[in-house]
């Protein structure tokens, strides 16, 4: 059996291996069709970096919500953009660079469901990663 899980490169989410990809598992790159549809923009990418550096400019522990990002991209029209921020966090998690929170614990980015807080990850090299 190949590797039994990988991560969408849209969404962050796991993709778990099942028995009906067994042929074409290598080819298997999205966790549905509607990431397979929504390529990652400009958007997407400045979600990512304003995530970065918003947790920069706060102490170490401290946390945002990804409302805040979002604001930030699009004050007049940030609701639109909450789940491209949720899932821009669950690619920062994915790279190793932040936690996805809830009541203060880290917890799995592919099943956080509710409101959730973003940390950045302690040892993680984050200051030099953000500033890329």
């Amino acid at each position: 059996m190949p590797i039994a899980s990988k991560t969408c490169p849209v969404c962050g989410r796991e993709i778990t291996w099942r028995k009906k990809w067994e042929r074409d598992w290598a080819n298997v790159k999205y966790c549905s069709d509607a990431c397979r549809r929504n390529k990652l923009d400009e958007i997407d990418a400045m979600l990512e970096q304003v995530i970065l550096d918003l947790l920069r400019d706060r102490k170490r522990t401290a946390t945002i919500c990804p409302s805040e990002a979002a604001r930030v991209v699009r004050p007049d029209d940030w609701e639109t953009l909450m789940e491209r921020a949720r899932r821009a966090a669950r690619r920062l998690v994915e790279r190793g660079l932040i936690e996805i929170t809830q009541n203060g614990r880290a917890i799995d980015a592919s099943k956080a469901r509710g409101p959730i807080r973003l940390r950045a990850r302690h040892g993680a090299g984050f200051d030099e990663q953000s500033k890329r």
